[in-house]
C-alpha cells in the first residue's frame, strides 16, 4: 500500500515460524531448531525475491552467522524448494534488468573509495533502524502512529512518488543510469528518513530492498561527482556497485550479499572485481564500528552477546 519497507519481511517472518513450529513438533535439539528456522526465513527471501542460491547463503550467513558445509544442503533445499513453488505464480527471472557494464581503471579506483564511506554510512543507517525499533509505538498510539507517518509519505510522495514501496523501481532507474543528480540526492535522504520513520510507526516489513535502494542513491550520487574528475564510465554502474556494498555492509554478509546481485540482476562476470572490492570494504569497515547488522539493530548489547554465542555450533 506504499509503505517504505520491503516485501521479504513477511515470508521470512512466516519461514521463520514454521521452522520452529516444525522443530517443536519433531522434539530437534537447541541447534537443530536455529539451523531450521534460519533456513525458513531463507526460503522466504528466496519466494520472495526467487533467489534461491542468494537465499540458501542468506540464511547461513546472515541469519545463523555460520558458513558450514554440514549447514548447506538444508539451506539449499529449503531455498530450492521455495523458490521452485513462488515461481509457479510469479516471474522467473531478474528483477532488475540493465545492459552489461565493463569495469575500467576509473571504477576501480572509485570503488577502493566507495567501500570505506559506504560502511561509514551504513553504521547510521543502522542505527536509525535499532532506534526506530525501539521507540515503537505502544498502546494507542499504535493506531494513531501509522495513520500520521503514512499520510505525512503520502503527502511527500505528490513530489517524489519514488519514496513509496520498496524503492525497486528508483533502483532499477539508477542502475540503467536514468535518475538525474538532484533526484539521486532528494531520494538518498528521502527514502532511508521514510523506511526509518515506517519502522518507528510500527509498519511492518522488510529491509533488504529499502537498503539496495540507499546504496543505488548513494553510489549514483558519488558517481556522478566522481565522473566530474575522471569521465568515461557509465554512470549506472555506479548504482549496482552502490547497492552492493551498501547491501553486504547492512546485513554484514558479503558473500551472499555478492550472489544475491548476481541471482537480482541476471549478470556474473561484467563487474565482478569492483563489486567484490567495494562489498569487503564496506564490510569490513562497517564491522569495525558496529557489529549488529540491520537484522540484529533491536539487540541490546546482552542479547547481541547471546545471539553471538548462540550462532557458534555446539560441541556435542
Amino acid at each position: 500500500m506504499g509503505v517504505s519497507l520491503g516485501r521479504e519481511g513477511a515470508p521470512k517472518q512466516a519461514g521463520a515460524v514454521f521452522g520452529n513450529l516444525f522443530s517443536t513438533g519433531a522434539g530437534l535439539s537447541d541447534e537443530q531448531r536455529r539451523l531450521l528456522v534460519a533456513c525458513g526465513a531463507g526460503a522466504g527471501m528466496s519466494a520472495a525475491y526467487g533467489v534461491p542460491l542468494g537465499g540458501a547463503l542468506f540464511s547461513l550467513e546472515v541469519l545463523r552467522g555460520v558458513l558450514s558445509l554440514r549447514l548447506v544442503l538444508p539451506a539449499l533445499l529449503a531455498s530450492t524448494i521455495a523458490a521452485l513453488v513462488a515461481w509457479i505464480v510469479v516471474p522467473n527471472g531478474p528483477i532488475y534488468v540493465f545492459p552489461a557494464y565493463e569495469t575500467s581503471a576509473s571504477v576501480m579506483v572509485w570503488t577502493l573509495l566507495l567501500g570505506p564511506i559506504t560502511g561509514l554510512v551504513s553504521v547510521g543507517y543502522v542505527r536509525a533502524v535499532a532506534w526506530a525499533d525501539r521507540h515503537k509505538p505502544q498502546g494507542w498510539e499504535r493506531v494513531v502512529a501509522p495513520l500520521i507517518v503514512m499520510g505525512v509519505i503520502g503527502a511527500v510522495s505528490f513530489w517524489f512518488p519514488q519514496i513509496l514501496g520498496n524503492g525497486q523501481e528508483v533502483s532499477e532507474s539508477a542502475f540503467k543510469g536514468g535518475v538525474g543528480p538532484r533526484l539521486l540526492l532528494c531520494i538518498l535522504v528521502l527514502k532511508p528518513l521514510a523506511t526509518v520513520m515506517s519502522i518507528r510507526s510500527g509498519a511492518p516489513g522488510g529491509l533488504f530492498t529499502p537498503s539496495l535502494t540507499l546504496g543505488a542513491m548513494f553510489g549514483g550520487i558519488l558517481g556522478y561527482g566522481w565522473s566530474l574528475l575522471w569521465p568515461g564510465a557509465p554512470l549506472g554502474l555506479y548504482s549496482v556497485l552502490g547497492a552492493a556494498a551498501m547491501l553486504a555492509a547492512t546485513t554484514q554478509g558479503p558473500i551472499s550479499t555478492v550472489v544475491l546481485m548476481f541471482e537480482l540482476t541476471g549478470h556474473n562476470r561484467s563487474f565482478v572485481a569492483p563489486m567484490l572490492i567495494g562489498v569487503t570494504t564496506a564490510t569490513l569497515f562497517a564491522r569495525l564500528i558496529e557489529p549488529r547488522s540491520i537484522y540484529d539493530a533491536k539487540l541490546n548489547d546482552k542479547q547481541l552477546a547471546a545471539r553471538i554465542a548462540a550462532r557458534a555450533p555446539s560441541s556435542d
